[in-house]
């Protein structure tokens, strides 16, 4: 397994160049398709980067951009991700791209599952992910105890995997290994020294103990301190 790692003076310039790699990206990508798809995370660490995206001049009308993953939450939940990306993505020129959901108004993942597959069969593969990684070495909603950890690892996978799992406080759903990896561009964003130690130590370890091993081959590591 090989990435890149890069490493940045500060947390700003790395925003800064990620943030115009995943422009290049898209650019890029939409020379040779009609519609191109990103994926990218929730959480905090990610909104800098959002800042600055949002504003690329690209044709953003024919950009779908949707969550890595989500919790089961409604969209105006305080720990909704989709919440998120309404305010520090979908916004300035990016206010044009189509958000593809990851939630709908029903008690559990399992009842609309298929709706939502069919809204994003026909956009794979993505373009473009970006993705997090936890101290525990999981990423997007692949964490190492996770209920399906082995259903979401493996390659005949479906598009989207509920997931429950020991400390989460709700369900979740998840863009299964498969499609991450099957991303034409890859990129991975972590901070802080006790996320550089995570990622070695995931070297060596198979993808159910460090699940951000089914999807770092080939991709770029973003890091800050």
């Amino acid at each position: 397994m090989s990435y890149e790692f890069i490493e940045y003076p500060d947390r700003d310039m790395l925003a800064i160049d990620l943030a115009n790699q995943l422009s290049d990206d898209l650019e890029e990508a939409l020379h040779h398709e009609d519609r191109v798809a990103m994926a990218v995370p929730g959480g905090t660490s990610p909104g800098p980067v959002f800042d600055d995206l949002c504003g690329s001049d690209l044709d953003w009308s024919r950009v779908d951009v949707l969550l890595s993953d989500e919790r089961w939450v409604p969209e105006d939940h305080e720990r909704s991700n989709t919440r998120l990306l309404r305010q520090r993505l979908l916004v300035n020129r990016a206010e044009k791209a189509r958000l593809l959901p990851m939630y709908a108004p029903k008690p559990t993942p399992e009842e609309v599952l298929p709706e939502l597959e069919s809204i994003i069969a026909p956009e794979l593969p993505l373009a473009v992910v970006l993705l997090g990684m936890g101290e525990d070495m999981h990423t997007a909603s692949l964490f190492p105890e996770a209920d399906r950890l082995e259903e979401a690892l493996l390659p005949g996978s479906p598009i989207l995997v509920p997931m429950r799992a020991p400390g989460a406080p709700e369900p979740r759903i998840t863009l299964s290994a498969r499609v991450l990896d099957g991303a034409l561009r890859k990129h991975v964003l972590i901070f802080g020294v006790a996320k550089r130690a995570a990622l070695e130590n995931a070297r060596g370890k198979s993808i159910f103990e460090a699940p951000i091993n089914a999807v770092l081959n080939g991709a770029k590591v973003h890091w800050a301190e």
